[in-house]
């Protein structure tokens, strides 16, 4: 099927998943922009507030996320696979879940220096969210498949080194840290931000995979 007849077999109303997943992806930008003025703060306050913003951002994700599920049941017509919506969900779900959950360890842990390696991993992920940003703003009309691969491939390569600094901030720990209570907590924290990473892989993989289908 070539991208034209596939866009003209779809009706408007399927324009909806596309502003679904656009919202979705732009919040992620949001929460992570948050997450790193949080672990640069050394106010406790300021911390907690901005805590809260993100778990707003994470609360709205979910909603965001329920109604793509919901317009799945309410249309037999949909943009893409079924398989692939739902997948794509998931992933951008979990990559807001482990934002989030990366910033509550933060306030629950009561971290008062925060590691580089956390910062470092922080901007990685920022990346990597702004690209899938782009490729999932690409989907809606797939004009540019060549850009949104290129999207995708960034997020993988940046996963990879997401992984790299992992691994480095887990032997800094160990090697720097006498505080055993305090090397868990923030291996814990290094953990959920890796994770972040990961998710957005996956999100990128369903991409990919769409973009085989539909290319």
């Amino acid at each position: 099927m070539s991208i034209s007849s596939f866009l003209r077999s779809f009706s408007v109303k399927n324009k909806v998943f596309y502003n679904l997943f656009e919202q979705i992806s732009k919040n992620l930008i949001s929460m992570n922009n948050l997450f790193i003025e949080l672990i640069n703060s050394d106010e406790v306050e300021k911390r907690k507030t901005i805590n809260q913003k993100i778990k707003d951002f994470e609360h709205a994700n979910d909603d965001l996320t329920h109604d793509v599920f919901v317009q799945l049941g309410l249309n037999f017509i949909t943009p893409f696979d079924r398989e692939d919506i739902h997948e794509l969900a998931s992933a951008l779900d979990d990559v807001a879940d482990y934002i989030y959950a990366s910033s509550k360890k933060i306030i629950l842990f009561k971290i008062d220096k925060v590691d580089e390696n956390i910062k470092k991993l922080a901007d990685i992920n920022a990346e990597a969210i702004r690209e899938l940003n782009k490729a999932v703003e690409g989907l809606r009309y797939l004009d540019n498949i060549k850009k949104i691969k290129e999207a995708c491939i960034i997020v993988n390569n940046l996963e990879n080194k997401a992984d790299d600094v992992f691994e480095l901030g887990l032997v800094e720990l160990f090697e720097k840290e006498q505080n055993a209570i305090d090397i868990i907590k923030k291996k814990d924290i290094l953990q959920s931000m890796e994770i972040v990473s990961d998710k957005c892989e996956d999100a990128a993989d369903v991409i990919e995979s769409i973009l085989v289908k539909y290319s």
